[in-house]
């Protein structure tokens, strides 16, 4: 949610403004705005915004704008509507301080009151200009520690940018639950909200801590605590390029990373099958064959997508390993005062490894005592360093604010976990080499079912003036049903619904008619009989039934057909149709696939 770019160095700034914010248009955003200045106009801030697009922030720059450093802005309204007021940066009554914020303060209200007793008047109504206020009112002779006084009235996430313009050698940044990534450039310095705004112009980066300062100049940067101690910050390589960002001639990212999924399966296997003892390499769990023994229970956590991963996880490492697992919306868990109990392993899911309500769980149950693992996509995020170990998922980066490529890798990633597991306790060889087959097998056949996309879409345009679509799968059918209700509500803004297709006689087919089709997950398991009686259930009501099944199914009025593979393999490929038969539903209605309305890709904010 929102996105920061901010540089410093000897380049024209705008450009590379525009450039980075450009690159952070997938995150979701309502409007957008830059602040600059240079040596050379010391004392003075030039700031342009505008509701709408990253575009129309582009046209309203005048064509002299010449500065060195800046700091820019997509925001996505929480405090105040969309407008040109509530765009960020926001800058004080004198125009000397600017500030660009992502995160919610949550004090906010009172401190507005107090500054408004005070006299300041509030050009915006939103949550981030009390920080310019409190910085502007700071009595601290440097910028830093203007900015370290302002933080002790705050309550709240920030990732924070700011620029004064008496200071206008450096950048002074602050992370606070939101990320804020620097990127290291020759005599020159990036700061932003995610690294596909740097990629293209440095891969050396450090990510900051919460709690965490930092001032960039053009030719260094330093570290600090909110506290003023120093902090020792290594500048890593980024293992993804500025290509791996772009298009690669598909007409939207999230066909791209659709067509991109038997790579990335390959990717999150590779180097990991140990055909000898039938099971699987995952050096970064940091949890011994005597450990994983002692695990009694396994609590998975994430939010929307993430969850439905977790959901299969669970079911995997249930089947193979036979240990008790769950999967819970780590928003819920958060505020339902768990019990943690010492024998239970916690595994926190979250592509972007930033997401809030996962990550302050993770922080919860870490307060608590609790062994935690992260199963997430980005090296070095926030709940991979806060995470005892982990997998990695290696999806490669996933632009379009839908997932589709990171989901299949992360159940892919969970079936890996589920057979290590299993083999330390009492999956047997056989059974162990059963599911490495399996696994080496997904590549070719999600190549197979991509094979498939043309009649996906003929299919999709025969349901797409649906008011409202109906979802059911049973057991390992069940999870897969919920990720296909929550793509086509994503990016179609079709309603739809999912239930356990035994749940169907326990009221939900009240609602079955013919205006109201029914997706069905159908595999071919000890469960196949039971399914195609609930296809007949809704026959008999006059409702229209899409089966997305291993062979034809009679009852149904459009089947895609997917390869099969080991049951408990099965729910990976058979959600790769449906995020195409989303994905053509949405075109045929005309919508804008990459940036769904209304949601944004990182949420880093409750």
């Amino acid at each position: 949610m929102c996105g920061i770019v901010g540089y410093i160095g000897k380049r024209d700034v705008a450009p590379l403004l525009l450039e980075g914010l450009q690159r952070l248009e997938y995150r979701g955003y309502d409007s957008a705005g830059l602040v600059i200045t240079s040596p050379k106009a010391a004392g003075q801030l030039r700031m342009v915004k505008a509701k709408g697009r990253v575009r129309d922030l582009e046209a309203k720059v005048p064509k002299r704008f010449a500065g060195t450093t800046g700091i820019a802005h997509t925001r996505w309204a929480t405090h105040g509507a969309p407008s040109d007021e509530n765009s960020h940066p926001h800058l004080d009554a004198e125009g000397k301080v600017a500030v660009v914020h992502n995160g919610i303060i949550d004090n906010a209200d009172d401190l507005r009151a107090k500054l408004t007793a005070d006299g300041v008047v509030f050009a915006s109504e939103t949550d981030t200009e009390v920080v310019v206020h409190l910085i502007a009112r700071a009595q601290a002779e440097t910028l830093e520690e203007k900015v370290r006084e302002a933080l002790r009235h705050i309550e709240g996430t920030y990732g924070l940018a700011v620029m004064h313009a008496d200071f206008s050698d450096r950048i002074v940044v602050a992370r606070n639950g939101s990320p804020v990534v620097l990127g290291i450039g020759e005599k020159e310095m990036f700061v932003a909200s995610d690294v596909a705004a740097l990629v293209s112009h440095t891969r050396q980066i450090v990510t900051l801590d919460d709690g965490e300062m930092a001032t960039l100049k053009a030719d260094d940067f330093r570290t600090y605590t909110t506290e003023g101690s120093t902090t020792s910050a290594t500048p890593t390589t980024v293992e993804w390029e500025a290509e791996s960002y772009d298009m690669g001639g598909h007409d939207t990212y999230m066909h791209k990373e659709i067509s991109e999924q038997a790579d990335a399966v390959d990717r999150v296997l590779r180097g990991r099958i140990d055909d000898r003892f039938s099971t699987v390499h995952l050096g970064g769990l940091n949890l011994d064959a005597r450990e994983a023994r002692g695990v009694r229970r396994i609590k998975i956590l994430g939010c929307g997508t993430s969850y439905h991963a977790g959901l299969i996880g669970a079911g995997l490492i249930e089947s193979l390993a036979r240990i008790p697992a769950d999967a819970e919306p780590a928003s819920e868990f958060r505020y339902r005062n768990p019990v943690v109990d010492p024998d239970t392993l916690y595994i926190a899911v979250s592509q972007s490894g930033e997401t809030y309500d996962v990550l302050a769980a993770v922080q919860e149950l870490k307060r608590k005592g609790a062994r935690v693992l992260g199963v997430v996509n980005v090296v070095g995020s926030a709940i991979a360093r806060e995470a005892d170990g982990g997998v990695y998922v290696h999806a490669g980066p996933e632009v379009c604010v839908v997932s589709t490529k990171c989901f299949t890798n992360t159940v892919v990633a969970f079936a890996l976990l589920a057979l290590h597991l299993g083999r330390i306790r009492d999956l047997s060889v056989s059974d162990g080499k059963r599911i490495i087959e399996g696994l080496r097998k997904l590549p070719e056949q999600i190549t197979e079912i991509l094979k498939s996309e043309e009649h996906i879409k003929e299919v999709a345009e025969a349901y797409a003036g649906a008011q409202s679509m109906m979802f059911i799968g049973r057991v390992r059918g069940y999870p897969v049903a919920l990720e296909a209700s929550l793509k086509l509500k994503e990016i179609s803004y079709i309603h739809a619904e999912a239930y356990p297709a035994s749940e169907l006689k326990h009221g939900p087919l009240a609602l079955i008619e013919p205006a109201l089709p029914t997706v069905a997950i159908v595999p071919d398991d000890d469960l196949l009989e039971k399914n195609r009686a609930a296809l007949e259930e809704i026959k008999a009501r006059s409702g229209r039934i899409l089966a997305v099944a291993h062979r034809e199914q009679e009852k149904a009025d459009h089947t895609i057909v997917v390869p099969k593979n080991e049951n408990e393999l099965d729910p990976i490929l058979m959600g790769i149709p449906l995020q195409l038969l989303a994905y053509h539903t949405a075109l045929a209605m005309g919508r804008d696939i990459d940036k769904p309305r209304n949601l944004a890709k990182s949420v880093t904010v409750e």
